[in-house]
């Protein structure tokens, strides 16, 4: 195969892929990946604090997932679900069933993506229920097809004009409070304004089917609710006969330092939606919910795809790895210590305004001015792209563009994060001293 540089395979790519499937940070090319290091075309290797959007939990090329999927290629290239029966759907099924909380009937839809799964709870509520409402929160991000990004309050989805039938509310922010700083409890306001205002003006909660939302909003800035927000909110599901969806696409399989970030808060919900490392790196996602909601009708919700036996032996392997490797524990073990080593930068970096998250899901928020807050959107992307300079991948998230997302695969070392919060931290002293020019990130817009 003859040699190829980063910048060949970037101008092939813009005469022959799609922009608007594009979301680029700096002119990265994946040719291999090991553990929790990437390598381009030209042998320069990253260290990669994105997990590719959290998609690559368990690391790259896992031994136990390559083996699984190799396994199962020897069987068949291809099983589904609509009109037959395979074993990897089932005994993936059964260990979703065990993992997700809750004492009642479940059983599981599969599908291919975040997006597909949510839109699919949307669609079975509003039949199981008879309900035509539901209700989000603004800055979650629940996919890309029309129905999702309806259900999404999340800038990147501006241009669009989102579906009548879901109400958005107020996410309790700390760091942002929506209802002012200085108005005491956030998530109590929150759930006031919800309770008190929204369901006794414009959406009677009689006609709600469903609230979704993140456990701790991703997209919209990393942001961890008030310890008390989603107890006091499925309250008021239960007060209303309101079902709760948890959308944990990108939060859960682990990520937090338990397998479902909701279980920090000790609610149950009725749904739990999954997708990205669910298959490993494979397209694969998952509805784990009431029997009642899954079983509203046949051919409601069908992807031939869907569920295929290939994805379904991965999301086997990719829980089993989980499992035997300790990555639960790690993710908490070691995201305390990523948390206190990005949390000590920010007495060095005045650009720092905030730093939260929970386990391997840490956010920090950049400003340019601590008192106002004003968020430092430019130099978040300069910092990003200084850091892929450097050898670190990492990307940026929030409602401004201004929060630096870290995810990193579920195996990272102490070790990792001193290397990965090292070059953190060069990245910020030459964006803060004008090191990075304008010029060099113009073509990398992000969100």
């Amino acid at each position: 195969m003859a040699k190829v540089t980063v910048d060949q395979l970037y101008e092939m790519d813009a005469g022959l892929i799609a922009d608007a499937m594009k979301l680029r940070f700096f002119p990265h090319v994946i040719e291999e990946g090991e553990g929790a290091r990437l390598r381009d075309v030209e042998g320069k290797e990253y260290l990669d604090f994105t997990a590719s959007w959290a998609l690559a939990s368990i690391g790259y090329s896992h031994p136990h997932l390559k083996q699984a999927v190799m396994e199962q290629l020897e069987r068949t290239t291809y099983g589904g679900l609509v009109s037959s029966v395979h074993r990897p759907a089932l005994e993936l099924a059964e260990k979703l069933i065990e993992l997700v909380p809750g004492d009642f009937y479940k059983k599981v839809w599969f599908g291919l993506c975040g997006s597909d799964a949510n839109e699919t709870v949307g669609r079975l509520l509003t039949l199981a229920t008879g309900k035509r409402r539901m209700v989000s929160f603004i800055g979650g991000y629940h996919g890309s097809t029309a129905a999702t990004m309806a259900m999404s309050a999340h800038v990147a989805w501006n241009q669009f004009i989102g579906g009548g039938n879901v109400v958005k509310v107020p996410y309790p922010h700390p760091y942002r409070c929506p209802f002012g700083d200085d108005v005491g409890d956030c998530a109590e306001k929150a759930i006031r304004f919800l309770e008190d205002y929204i369901f006794k003006t414009i959406c009677p909660p009689d006609d709600v089917s469903g609230i979704i939302l993140e456990a701790v909003q991703s997209d919209g800035g990393d942001i961890v609710p008030p310890p008390n927000f989603l107890p006091l909110l499925e309250e008021v599901c239960r007060r209303y006969d309101i079902y709760l969806v948890m959308d944990e696409v990108k939060v859960g399989m682990g990520r937090t330092g338990k397998w479902f970030a909701f279980q920090h808060s000790g609610v149950t919900p009725d749904v739990v939606t999954l997708g990205k490392p669910l298959g490993g790196g494979l397209p694969l996602s998952a509805v784990v919910a009431r029997r009642e909601i899954l079983d509203v009708g046949t051919t409601l919700a069908m992807f031939t795809a869907a569920g295929n036996a290939l994805s379904c032996a991965a999301g086997l392997a990719t829980i089993e790895a989980i499992k035997q490797d300790g990555m639960v524990e790690n993710a908490r073990k070691v995201g305390a210590y990523l948390h206190d080593k990005l949390a000590a930068l920010k007495d060095k970096h005045p650009l720092i305004g905030d730093v939260r998250g929970l386990g391997l899901l840490q956010g920090v928020e950049l400003v340019r001015d601590r008192g106002t807050k004003e968020p430092a959107s430019v130099e978040t992307a300069k910092v990003v792209y200084r850091a892929f300079e450097l050898g670190l991948l990492v990307y940026y998230v929030g409602m401004f563009s201004n929060v630096l997302e870290i995810t990193p695969p579920l195996i990272i070392t102490e070790a990792d994060v001193d290397e990965g919060v090292a070059i953190l931290d060069h990245a910020l002293a030459d964006v803060e001293a004008g090191k990075v020019s304008d010029e060099a990130v113009a073509a990398y817009t992000g969100w």
